[in-house]
């Protein structure tokens, strides 16, 4: 640590890490961004000097050797989520891997066999975005009435065969990329598990992966939550939380622009096409810094971690349980 503050070691030039989570943990109150590494000691030296970070690496290897670097930020491709981060653990630094943490829950489980005293969470950002905060409290508050049903809609549109998304060797797909924020919101605003799932998938011909998947997850208690992703779509994204009295929408759930203001609409439903609407403002903030501070208090003690390695199994395997369900046509039980 430098000054009181978390060293981070960003593995790779990835493009989210470089627009979003590097920028983060610089607006951090808890983070120093020190490092990055490259497969190319050029690339990762240009994206040093771009950001301002001290040190560049030419290996991924080079950097989880360093003595002074603490904590890594994993946002690689999929299927390299849970082997560079296990070498990263067994290298004596805390983790933060990109979502979703690994291929499948069976690989997840490998994370359960690593030493305790290193943290390993997944980079769910949304869960620490004031705008989910206060959406939560709102349902606790009871001013919903009673949450009922989950209505959830991510799409973009993006057909490069180059790309990862496109890519099923690598864990492509709108469901792993996407997918996993809608889910995820169900179990976070309903803070329960769904117990059965039934989904309907439609793949890409040329690329095999899930260009469409829609589900419904069976919440228990009348508890519905429904969604569609995809990555052949108008980019689109919004979330409603129905309940018995009022609805409260989220208007952009999940890429919450950094640094600006974002609405909450909560309706009665006396006027219909939203005139009877209320917009909640939530102040401006960098989500990724907020999650980078809830990780970053966690390895200094401040804070106990909200959600660990037990929280990124239980995404995949419902995420498991949404492919299981398409392949099966029917419902499928999530253990």
């Amino acid at each position: 640590m430098e000054n009181g503050k978390i060293r981070w070691g960003i593995v790779s030039t990835a493009k989210i890490g470089r627009e979003k989570v590097i920028p983060g943990i610089q607006r951090s109150e808890t983070g120093i961004a020190a490092a990055v590494a490259s497969r190319s000691p050029v690339v990762a030296r240009d994206a040093a000097s771009e950001l301002g970070i001290e040190k560049a690496y030419g290996s991924y290897e080079e950097l989880l050797a360093d003595p002074d670097i603490d904590a890594i930020y994993n946002p690689l491709p999929n299927h390299l989520h849970v082997p560079v981060t296990i070498q990263a653990v067994e290298a004596g630094k805390h983790v933060l891997c990109e979502k979703p943490i690994a291929l499948d829950a069976k690989e997840a489980e490998q994370l359960l066999a690593l030493p305790k005293d290193r943290l390993v969470a997944e980079g769910f950002m949304v869960r620490a975005h004031p705008q989910w905060i206060k959406a939560r409290e709102i349902v606790r508050s009871g001013e919903l009435g009673e949450l009922k049903a989950i209505q959830a809609f991510f799409s973009f549109f993006n057909t490069d065969p180059e790309n990862i998304r496109n890519l099923p060797g690598l864990g492509g797909g709108a469901l792993l990329d996407i997918g996993c924020y809608t889910m995820l919101a169900g179990r976070y605003f309903f803070e329960a598990e769904p117990q059965r799932v039934v989904s309907l998938i439609d793949r890409d011909p040329e690329f095999g992966v899930d260009r469409m998947t829609s589900a419904m997850m069976d919440f228990g208690g009348g508890r519905h939550l429904d969604f569609t992703v995809s990555t052949q779509l108008t980019p689109f994204q919004r979330f409603q939380l129905m309940g018995t009295q009022k609805r409260l929408e989220i208007v952009i759930p999940v890429n919450a622009p950094q640094g600006e203001a974002v609405p909450l609409r909560l309706d009665d439903g006396s006027i219909l096409g939203d005139g009877s609407a209320e917009t909640l403002t939530i102040p401006p903030c960098d989500q990724y810094a907020e999650l980078v501070d809830v990780f970053g208090r966690a390895i200094s003690g401040e804070a106990p971690l909200p959600y660990g390695v037990a929280d990124a199994i239980q995404n995949m395997k419902i995420l498991d349980a949404v492919f299981a369900s398409a392949d099966k046509g029917g419902w499928v039980e999530i253990k």
